[in-house]
């Protein structure tokens, strides 16, 4: 008898044995599909990380709005301790060295400027207006469209844009400066101005703020940047770790206004129609303002393909970083500060997304201009005279699998200075 049980214990050994393995294949087999899925999640985060966190913040603030508009004591740490650290970066950020260089090209310089200040913030003005006659949009989110307008050129991005794209790189190092140095003074005018003085906005008081909160940090992160390096060596190294804290800084800020907003007696509601057509609204500015500046540029720097290229970004580009600290100093007690944000958190990552997936075709657009003007007198021709977005011989164009390209000791650049 136990040798006929054997047999016995042995079969269901093996079948057991065999379900486990098929088990078991079946968890590999699965395995790299879960993990392929996970990646991709993890990598969607990474690359929208700071919308993600805004869109987080809002809704915390949502669910239990005394935790940032109390016990997180926001006129301290959002008011003055988030900003002065935001600013005080962008100082020891800010390469006022380069000024040097580019400056032989003052009128693109002041077009470039005159055009993202000026030339945006009337647009926007005008669309939002219309909206706001048309009941698309309510008051506070249009004031928001037009607050964004007169916002500066981002820092970083610009630059690296400019970079990947072919572009004068001087030219945008010098106008990504600039225009942080204008913004502190233009961008509180132009939306005082735009908006109007309100009741609650104390003019004198604003430009006092703006004085101990924005430029004295970024006038003493410059004195750093020249008198210290060791200071400068220590954020070189510790650079990804300064952005990150510069993003949760920015997170914290509006944290806290959208926290007021919630726990006021009033708060400010938002219906999702009005907040679609706000988004549909900063979209068409965006877009228009981009054909506008590329259609004058055309005119003004035929033959300068490079210039053409940085004109283009700096003309449209507008910084979160620069953005909402001063929206912060200006807006202070008012119960809308978090709905002057919303119109800004939308056009920031759209330029981002559209100027990145037409970095290619610009590059391309230089080398072809450039190949054209090299050719003498005798051997141009109208028709070989190609357009930037001509489209290419399949030989000629450059080989991509993504929308946008670019060398791998500016990636990481790009990916921390998202929100700049």
């Amino acid at each position: 008898m136990p040798n006929e049980q054997t047999p016995l214990v042995d079969t269901a050994t093996n079948e057991a044995a065999d379900g486990s393995n098929e088990a078991n294949g079946a968890e590999r087999k699965n395995a790299p599909f879960c993990s392929a899925q996970t990646n991709a999640l993890l990598n969607l985060y990474e690359d929208n990380r700071f919308v993600v966190h805004i869109a987080l913040a809002i809704g915390l603030a949502k669910l239990y709005p005394p935790i940032g508009a109390v016990y997180l004591l926001p006129n301290i740490t959002a008011t003055w301790l988030a900003v002065v650290f935001i600013f005080a970066m962008a100082g020891l950020s800010l390469k006022s060295d380069e000024f040097a260089r580019s400056l032989s090209r003052i009128g693109f310089n002041a077009y470039v400027q005159a055009f993202n200040f000026g030339a945006v913030s009337l647009l926007v003005r005008g669309v939002s207006r219309a909206m706001l006659r048309l009941k698309l949009v309510d008051e506070g989110l249009a004031s928001g469209m037009v607050i964004c307008g007169c916002l500066p050129v981002t820092v970083s991005m610009v630059i690296v844009l400019t970079k990947s794209a072919d572009g004068d790189e001087a030219a945008a190092v010098l106008n990504a400066a600039l225009g942080s140095l204008l913004g502190v003074f233009v961008s509180p005018l132009l939306i005082l101005s735009y908006t109007g003085v309100r009741g609650e906005v104390d003019v004198a008081a604003v430009f006092l703020k703006l004085c101990l909160r924005v430029l004295v940090p970024v006038a003493a992160g410059q004195a750093l940047q020249k008198r210290s390096r060791a200071v400068v060596a220590f954020v070189a190294k510790n650079k990804r770790q300064f952005k990150t804290c510069q993003e949760w800084a920015l997170v914290l800020i509006v944290y806290t206004a959208f926290c007021k907003n919630f726990s006021s007696s009033q708060p400010v509601e938002i219906g999702a129609s009005n907040l679609l057509w706000m988004a549909l609204g900063q979209l068409f500015c965006l877009l228009l303002s981009m054909w506008s500046a590329w259609a004058s540029l055309k005119v003004l720097y035929r033959n300068e393909p490079r210039l053409r290229v940085m004109g283009f970004y700096g003309c449209h580009h507008k910084s979160v970083a620069m953005g909402i600290p001063m929206l912060n100093a200006i807006y202070e007690n008012d119960p809308m500060l978090g709905i002057y944000t919303l119109p800004l958190l939308i056009w920031h990552p759209a330029q981002l997304m559209v100027g990145s997936s037409l970095a290619p075709k610009l590059a391309e657009g230089v080398e072809d201009l450039e190949r054209y003007l090299d050719l003498s007198d005798v051997q141009r021709r109208p028709s070989a005279r190609r357009s930037f977005f001509a489209e290419r011989p399949k030989s000629e164009r450059r080989e991509s699998l993504v929308a946008f390209e670019v060398p791998e000791d500016q990636l990481e650049s790009l990916d921390d200075e998202f929100i700049r």
